[in-house]
């Protein structure tokens, strides 16, 4: 498992990954909140294989990609109220995020990444809760008081969107099982969207930056977390021209960090020792720098899987 951080949230985890590459559409899921889900959108899926990258803030995992387009610019249903008004390259943005969509077939079943929604946002609270209080070892009964501080940041978080944005990420593993939550993530873009207190070493505002990944404790070991790393970095690619990418690593997190540095990414700052006078774990800053994409299928000339 992997961990990354947010500004008072820190979290890392991790999984493993498994991928095979063709060409899907993507049909109706039964999930346990929704009898019936049906993606939003009915644009075609365009699936390009994606191979390696790992990096967590909350669980994650690795393997392949894709998008989903259109021509004609996705309506804003589920637009947040963010309470200003946006410049027409913001709506942009929005509406790419809207849009975009992530589908691989895994050895164990299949994975579909897109934004959160309004309404998934209290089964993602629960996810990221969860995963804390295991990370830092809480007692169970922390889960409740967490799930509402956790609330609370990703209502805040929204209000900054289209500088940041949360995914999740649906497993299936068959087409007779529910359709489940099974993983999220966080990407920052630029210094809009930035956390105002950022963990320590602290990475450049108006870098991109991944945090709070995190997956489901019983489907880890799949590649799920590899797969919302390789969705982050390629919202990336397509949503700023800055090309070096920033996250954290807990040093006792062995795992996670040999993923991403398999992944591509290095180690730029390690916290100073006298840190853990404040009860934190030591973390390490790490850092890759992506490639600038002219279409979505690039990607897979470096993300190869560390695992098969």
């Amino acid at each position: 498992m992997a961990i990354a951080s947010t500004s008072y949230l820190p979290i890392y985890l991790g999984t493993q990954p498994h991928s095979h590459h063709n060409l899907y559409h993507i049909p109706h899921f039964r999930t346990h909140q929704n009898p019936i889900f049906t993606p939003k959108r009915t644009h075609p899926f365009v699936v390009f294989p994606k191979h390696t990258a790992f990096n967590i803030i909350f669980p994650l995992s690795t393997s392949q990609s894709s998008f989903s387009s259109t021509s004609s610019a996705p309506t804003l249903q589920n637009a947040l109220q963010t309470g200003r008004f946006l410049t027409n390259e913001e709506l942009e943005k929005l509406q790419f995020l809207e849009s975009y969509r992530y589908f691989q077939e895994l050895k164990s079943g299949f994975l579909y990444i897109r934004m959160m929604d309004q309404e998934e946002m209290d089964m993602t609270v629960s996810l990221l809760s969860e995963t804390f209080a295991e990370s830092m070892l809480l007692p169970k009964g922390y889960v409740r008081f967490l799930e509402y501080l956790v609330k609370q940041y990703l209502i805040e978080r929204r209000t900054l969107m289209p500088h940041t944005a949360t995914l999740v990420g649906f497993y299936k593993e068959d087409e007779e099982e529910d359709l489940q939550l099974a993983g999220t993530v966080e990407v920052c873009f630029n210094k809009k969207g930035a956390n105002a207190s950022p963990p320590t070493p602290t990475p450049p505002k108006n870098s991109p930056y991944i945090s709070n990944m995190t997956v489901k404790e019983s489907l880890r070991r799949r590649g799920i977390g590899w797969h919302l790393l390789k969705a982050s970095e390629e919202l990336i690619a397509h949503m700023t021209s800055s090309r070096d990418v920033y996250l954290h690593c807990r040093m006792i997190d062995e795992a996670p960090l040999n993923m991403y540095i398999k992944a591509g990414y290095s180690i730029v700052r390690t916290d100073n020792i006298l840190v853990l006078l404040t009860l934190q774990r030591r973390k390490h800053l790490m850092c890759k720098q992506i490639p600038v994409l002219t279409s979505p299928s690039e990607m897979d000339t470096y993300s190869q899987e560390p695992y098969s």
